[in-house]
């Protein structure tokens, strides 16, 4: 049996109209489809056998939702995803392992980074973002309740860049060494590449890297101007050369404070008035679960079973 576990709100609401797709590029009609709000994860991937084939179709929050669903657990046996959301940045930061639309999610499900937000932890598969990255899935989240027109993020960060956001000041603490920060812009943790529908800020990270570490970026600069010939370089992760105003750190244990409330989002999910986040990286050393590829040099051979 194939169960496909669809978000129905993904992709302004055609996530059933989406997975029903992927049926039919699987070619076959043994194909259960499932609304994966309404189910426990954990309890149902505890359900599945061997034989059995799981496909996630939706988007960065369906992910989010799923890994938090299982608590940071991984799944015994195969689990795929097909991107049927509105930005898809876990998909773009792992396309080329795309075999016929679907990637095997196991290996990018072990040890994932956590983040604490007011006293709430929570597992992340791509990125914190704090700043007027978080001001844009706010002001995203206010356009989509009132339309479902799709969300351009970098429409609304230059906007708000202009006018509605203003910069703060920052302490970034990185395994216990303290950096202080004027004017930033935003200052997002990250634990892939891509986040807010494409934006490549943290160009060197890797999910799979060895040392486990997770990266953090500070845009700071007092110049509105600057910042906003800078910032559409972001898209291509090429703002990173301008360290006169962007600052890369990477650590296990970061903790990002501005001086004044602000909005931070989840992959994807927007968390209002925060004062502060702490990440947590995952664990060093890969583990090996039976029948599951431990790195992306073994994925095609699983997913070809």
């Amino acid at each position: 049996m194939i169960y496909i576990l669809y978000n129905p709100l993904a992709d302004n609401r055609n996530g059933r109209g989406n997975a029903e797709n992927i049926g039919k590029i699987l070619e076959t009609r043994d194909v259960s489809y499932l609304d994966i709000t309404g189910l426990n994860a954990a309890e149902f991937l505890q359900k599945t056998t061997p034989g059995d084939k799981v496909v996630l179709s939706g988007g960065d929050g369906t992910l989010h939702h799923f890994v938090n669903e299982c608590g940071g657990e991984v799944p015994q046996h195969p689990v795929y995803y097909y991107p049927t959301g509105s930005g898809n940045d876990f998909m773009t930061d792992v396309r080329e392992w795309e075999k016929d639309g679907l990637v095997l999610m196991n290996p990018y499900l072990q040890h994932l980074p956590t983040v604490t937000v007011n006293g709430q932890t929570r597992y992340f598969l791509n990125g914190v973002g704090y700043g007027i990255d978080g001001y844009c899935c706010e002001e995203g989240d206010k356009q989509r309740a009132e339309s479902d027109s799709t969300i351009n993020y970098a429409a609304i960060a230059i906007k708000g860049m202009m006018f509605s956001y203003k910069p703060r000041e920052a302490t970034v603490t990185v395994d216990g060494v303290k950096h202080h920060y004027t004017n930033v812009w935003l200052a997002p943790t990250m634990n892939g590449r891509f986040y807010g529908g494409g934006m490549m800020v943290a160009p060197k990270q890797r999910r799979l890297r060895e040392d486990g570490l997770v990266t953090t970026v500070v845009m700071h600069c007092k110049s509105k101007l600057k910042t906003l010939a800078v910032f559409p370089s972001i898209f291509k992760g090429e703002h990173i050369r301008h360290t006169e105003m962007v600052e890369v750190l990477t650590g296990r244990e970061i903790t990002v404070s501005f001086d004044q409330p602000t909005a931070l989002q989840i992959d994807g999910e927007t968390i209002p008035q925060v004062s502060s986040y702490c990440v947590h990286s995952g664990k060093q050393i890969f583990s090996i679960i039976p029948g599951i590829a431990k790195d992306e040099d073994q994925m095609i051979a699983v997913m070809e079973r």
